[in-house]
């Protein structure tokens, strides 16, 4: 089992910063990409950010350039720093991991999604 928690959420002003930080515990081996979800009230639940456990990234059109994910894979933690923010980037924020489809197969891990239990992100125009 994988359990993560998210932290760094608060309340900025438009064009201001925040780091957010996800930290993973339990059965690590059981994660391979790990990711950034937001969901805003009456909208659905989209990807902004991915990593790879060899460090390729992802981002979606509306944040790129502004956000960045990172990762610590000693630390078993992932990180999304948001740069400019904007009001449109207010939402829960949750933590995703994804687990190695070879160790899926071989019964090690079971084909689970693993999430944290979100951080609220408010930006103030």
């Amino acid at each position: 089992q994988v359990q993560l928690v998210e932290s760094g959420g608060g309340l900025v002003q438009a064009g201001g910063s925040l780091r957010l930080s996800c930290a993973a515990s339990g059965d690590t081996i059981c994660i391979s990409a790990m990711g950034w979800y937001r969901q805003a009230p009456g909208k659905e639940r989209e990807l902004v950010a991915a990593i790879a456990s060899t460090g390729s990234t992802w981002y979606a059109d509306s944040v790129k350039g502004r956000f960045t994910i990172s990762r610590d894979n000693a630390k078993n933690m992932v990180y999304l720093q948001m740069n400019s923010l904007e009001p449109e980037d207010t939402a829960v924020y949750y933590c995703n991991a994804d687990t190695p489809y070879s160790r899926v197969v071989a019964g090690t891990c079971r084909a689970e999604d693993y999430w944290g239990q979100g951080t609220q992100v408010t930006v103030s125009s």
